[in-house]
């Protein structure tokens, strides 16, 4: 997977022979913010993270619903190497520079630095897009409730909502059947060790953590989340965004 450190294998035999005994009551809770994208698409001049939202960076926006959550034991962001943005912030949070060139490495090398953290190999982890900045706690809680005595974890996800179609080209080629169809968002759930395994599995090839713990035989959990949680992609997502926490603080 290029660039991911390197650790020792903690779990051995099938993933589903090693995932945990669900609700075991030692196990903690941590956030995971992936934190060390360029943001291309949205034409921001700097990383969109730290774009402004709203009168501040849109990460705080997300950090602030994750310290919302009284369950979660504390939040781990993960920033590319030599990235000082924190730095000059009061964010109660811990910070980590080991981004990688993919999402898929940046989350890896995340969990690995919560372990050196003092996590633990079958604690709840929550990843979540920096970019989704209007999740709420509640949001976030629900998950947690839906997903804490499942062997197996799961994700926010929103069911699709309108007609599908497949391209050829700039033309329809058909019409999808959209009845069993859902949008994958974040925070996406799992054990860490069950996700760090699943993740060196399937490579820098997934684009979210379902899609790792799907390659490796697991059915992720769907829960289903909110419109609102959109990720901040494209220019005129930001207005959009920003229409949204006005309106919640009117």
């Amino acid at each position: 997977m290029g660039s991911i450190l390197e650790w020792p294998t903690l779990m051995n035999g099938s993933p589903s022979q090693t995932l945990c005994a669900p609700g075991a009551s030692h196990s903690r809770l941590w956030a995971l913010v992936p934190c060390a994208g360029s943001g291309a698409r949205a034409q921001a001049a700097g990383p969109k993270q730290y774009a402004p939202v709203a009168g501040q960076p849109m990460v705080l926006h997300t950090l602030a619903a994750l310290q919302g959550v009284r369950r979660l034991a504390g939040t781990l962001v993960v920033v590319s190497a030599g990235d000082t943005f924190f730095d000059r912030q009061d964010a109660d949070v811990m910070v980590a520079a080991c981004g990688g060139a993919t999402r898929a490495q940046t989350v890896v090398n995340g969990l690995h630095a919560l372990l050196q953290r003092g996590a633990q190999a079958d604690d709840w982890v929550l990843v979540h897009d920096a970019a989704r900045c209007l999740v709420t706690p509640a949001q976030i809680d629900g998950l947690i409730e839906a997903c804490l005595d499942d062997p197996v974890g799961g994700l926010l996800a929103l069911k699709l909502p309108d007609t599908l179609k497949q391209a050829d080209g700039d033309r329809v080629s058909r019409t999808v059947d959209r009845s069993d169809k859902w949008l994958a968002q974040t925070p996406q759930m799992f054990r860490l060790a069950a996700l760090q395994q699943a993740l060196q599995a399937a490579g820098d090839a997934v684009t979210d953590e379902s899609s790792a713990m799907e390659f490796v035989g697991l059915q992720p959990r769907l829960v289903e989340g909110s419109a609102q949680n959109f990720k901040v992609t494209y220019p005129q997502d930001f207005a959009l965004a920003q229409a949204v926490l006005a309106a919640r603080k009117a």
